[in-house]
């Protein structure tokens, strides 16, 4: 302080220069040095920053990616410039693109009138689609207004594309991918169709199916409706039993990953050329995983007449309400592809039911299946058969059944009379998948 008041009495009161040269050491040095002190310890700290941010970036990616094949590297080298929406968990976008889509193939083979076909490119031509035509149609329970479907070619095999329309907005995209993922997410079984591939990085988004040749179980039942016995495809009682057999494993199948299906009807089956059958028409019960805990409902008025008791009531819906609808299913296949409940309006079926009514036996069913189907077929949920307990009843019914004798229905199917009788109240344009 001394020296200071010293410094401060040698200079004039007036004399700013020799004010501020005499304290420049405390007004000006020590503040820059504090700064410069400051942006030295700051500079590392933010590059230090900067570094670990990135490196948590790389290692935060899907191990998939950086573990997968060369194959892969080379796929994600060469797709980094597309720009897709997100997929949901379980759909790695590019790890499920298995099966490209070529321009070139795909207008060389689509017929004149499929202009609005799927036609992207991937840049890669190996296993490309081809032979891409629109799925024939035969009548529908519910037409969709997002999906369009094409049969085709792909790796010398026969595949249905399921190709959402381009006029689809992100919410129904996100909905056919989260689909596809539930359908992924089940995994294979033998008697459920193939997924083969999920087009998921770029319009159009697709999912590609195996394709059976038979194409639905109802259609194929009204083929067996011919007057000469000999010729292919019949059916025959042992075969029921060997086709039921299959649907049922894949519906215990299901069951165990607690998944009802809630859609099970000859429409919803499919059959291959060797007459293998495959359960599909995953549609409602990927809305039931996706609400689950809600109330059942019936979602069309025409799937009633397959609905168990208390589906059509709007109660709580079981594993026991699909062996209902298995049991419609044993009828229809008995019946070459007549509709249940057939005198009853789909609006009074439930009263019937309530009444102790149940399905009657069909002229060509014998004793031992038309007790599956009275098994499953019971009022309380509880007094069905378990599935353990109906695979165990068909495995034993194959055993003992006719496979020579064909099946013959004395009257030919009327379309319009089906649809009537089956509660349909008009027919649609549709398909299985």
């Amino acid at each position: 302080m001394s020296s200071n008041s010293t410094a401060d009495d040698s200079c004039a009161a007036d004399d700013n220069l020799c004010i501020i040269r005499t304290h420049q050491q405390a007004v000006i040095i020590v503040p820059t040095l504090l700064f410069v002190g400051t942006l030295i310890t700051l500079v590392p700290l933010f590059i230090l920053r900067y570094c670990a941010e990135r490196k948590r970036r790389l290692v935060t990616v899907p191990q998939h990616y950086n573990s997968s094949s060369h194959r892969h590297t080379q796929r994600n080298n060469h797709r980094n410039h597309l720009q897709g929406i997100d997929a949901p968990p379980g759909i790695n976008p590019l790890e499920h693109e298995e099966v490209p889509m070529s321009v070139q193939h795909v207008q060389q083979n689509v017929r004149p009138t499929l202009a609005a076909a799927p036609q992207v490119s991937t840049g890669r031509h190996h296993g490309a689609f081809s032979q891409v035509t629109a799925l024939p149609q035969t009548f529908a329970i519910q037409t969709s207004d997002t999906v369009s479907l094409y049969r085709a070619r792909m790796d010398n095999r026969n595949v249905v594309l399921r190709v959402l329309k381009d006029t689809a907005n992100n919410s129904e995209k996100q909905n056919f991918l989260r689909f596809a993922s539930f359908v992924s997410g089940l995994g294979p079984h033998p008697f459920i169709p193939a997924l083969l591939g999920v087009i998921s990085v770029q319009s159009p988004l697709v999912m590609v199916v195996e394709e059976l040749q038979h194409r639905d179980l109802l259609g194929f039942l009204w083929s067996c409706r011919q007057e000469n016995p000999s010729l292919e495809p019949y059916m025959t009682e042992k075969r029921i039993f060997t086709m039921a057999g299959q649907v049922a494993s894949a519906l215990d199948y299901l069951h165990t990953q607690r998944c009802i299906h809630g859609n099970i009807g000859a429409r919803s089956v499919l059959v291959g050329g060797d007459l293998t059958a495959k359960l599909w028409g995953l549609g409602p019960a990927y809305r039931k995983r996706t609400q689950a805990g809600s109330p059942g409902e019936v979602e069309d008025m025409e799937l009633r007449k397959w609905q168990a008791p208390e589906v059509l009531a709007r109660r709580i819906i079981s594993q026991g309400s699909d062996v209902w609808s298995f049991g419609i299913l044993l009828y229809e296949m008995v019946t070459l592809g007549d509709p249940p409940f057939a005198q009853i309006l789909a609006t009074e079926l439930l009263q019937h039911l309530q009444r102790g009514k149940h399905l009657k036996r069909p002229a060509t069913c014998s004793t031992s299946l038309y007790s599956i189907i009275r098994s499953c077929c019971h009022w309380n949920p509880q007094q069905r058969l378990s599935m353990s307990e109906l695979i165990r009843k068909l495995q034993a019914g194959e055993q003992s059944a006719n496979g020579t004798t064909a099946l013959r229905v004395p009257e030919p199917m009327s379309f319009e009379k089906y649809l009537r009788e089956a509660g349909y109240g008009e027919a649609y344009n549709y398909a299985v998948l």
